[in-house]
């Protein structure tokens, strides 16, 4: 049985991907040190698997700290990498703080990944690498742009660092692009559980239409699109866990080292955030209290997946349709009140 090291598995794709590798025969360990995410999270995996998980509550931008897990564990094949600051507004606040945290945890885990022979390196990207893109839907091939965002150039550094290791070292390097991550496990035993005000459009739904926010702001609706909003490629959070299972997978089975490919997880639809609204009022028959407020900074105007080169090479396919998403975050925010 393989051991994989998740980063972030505290966290709301951490949590639910952990489950998927559970699910499909590995062992985990998490690292996580619970200043974006809850411990809460360990139990609802647990509930679900019947596995509990041991949890690092370490701080990777600390090399030394980081080295122990390694230490504890040292037959560790494969490292999924999560944690990170994902805000794009709070990165255009405090971008020494991304840079910071973002970047230095990916170091270390590769430094210690190429010591301790951890070979299989799964980095958590974005679409957000693609900038505000000339043509879509955007393929791997398409060219990045200037980030939006601190945390959207982040991740385009993290993908340059995990390419450039990779070369010089024997890892299979994977770079997963997802686009937007919806919706709760259908169990309703993890879910998105955002700290503070939530910064993603589907929380701020869910917890505007159980009444945690008075009313929820759409970011502009003067944008060159078929209804003023921004358009996004929603995706539930099950249909991106088990990409990274897949993904692991194909790089144990190929076993390509020197090597690193890019793929995109999206579902291929653009969804506007008016019409994600109007999805959300349909499944839970509540009307939405929303308001048009100005643009946000840091926002792309429009951005959806070619997902062909995941369907075809991982074998992956989305199970899970808008309303699905809709209704399982409905599920999960209630849930949160009993």
């Amino acid at each position: 049985m393989q051991t994989i090291l998740v980063t972030g598995g505290c966290g709301y794709i951490g949590a639910h991907t952990i489950v998927d590798l559970i699910q499909n025969g590995f062992e985990v360990i998490s690292v996580d040190n619970l200043s974006r995410a809850s411990e809460h999270s360990l139990q609802g995996i647990e509930k679900i698997t019947g596995k509990k998980i041991k949890n690092y509550i370490i701080d990777l931008t600390s090399k030394a700290a980081t080295e122990q897990i390694f230490i504890d564990h040292p037959n560790i094949t494969g490292i999924i990498h999560f944690a990170a600051y994902k805000a794009v507004g709070e990165s255009v606040e405090k971008p020494l703080d991304y840079y910071e945290n973002n970047l230095c945890s990916l170091v270390h885990l590769l430094q210690l990944a190429t010591q301790y022979n951890a070979k299989h390196f799964i980095f958590s990207s974005s679409c957000t690498v693609y900038g505000n893109p000339d043509a879509i839907p955007v393929t791997e091939q398409t060219a990045l742009k200037t980030a939006a965002s601190p945390y959207g150039a982040t991740k385009q550094m993290g993908e340059t660092i995990v390419q450039d290791t990779t070369l010089a070292h024997s890892l299979s390097g994977i770079l997963l692009r997802y686009f937007n991550p919806v919706g709760a496990h259908p169990s309703i035993a993890i879910g998105e559980l955002p700290i503070g005000r939530p910064q993603n459009l589907v929380p701020a739904i869910t917890q505007t239409a159980i009444g945690k926010l008075p009313k929820m702001q759409v970011h502009g609706n003067d944008y060159a699109t078929r209804d003023g909003s921004c358009i996004r490629d929603y995706i539930h959070v099950c249909d991106i866990a088990h990409a990274h299972t897949l993904a692991l997978q194909y790089s144990i089975k190929n076993n390509q080292f020197n090597h690193c490919e890019i793929f995109n997880l999206g579902t291929g639809n653009g969804i506007t955030v008016l019409e994600a609204i109007q999805a959300f009022e349909k499944v839970s028959g509540v009307q939405l209290n929303y308001e048009i407020g100005p643009r946000r900074a840091g926002d792309i105007v429009a951005i959806y997946a070619n997902n062909d080169h995941a369907v075809k090479k991982l074998g992956w396919t989305c199970q899970f349709d808008l309303e699905e998403m809709m209704r399982t975050a409905w599920e999960w925010e209630k849930s949160l009140v009993k």
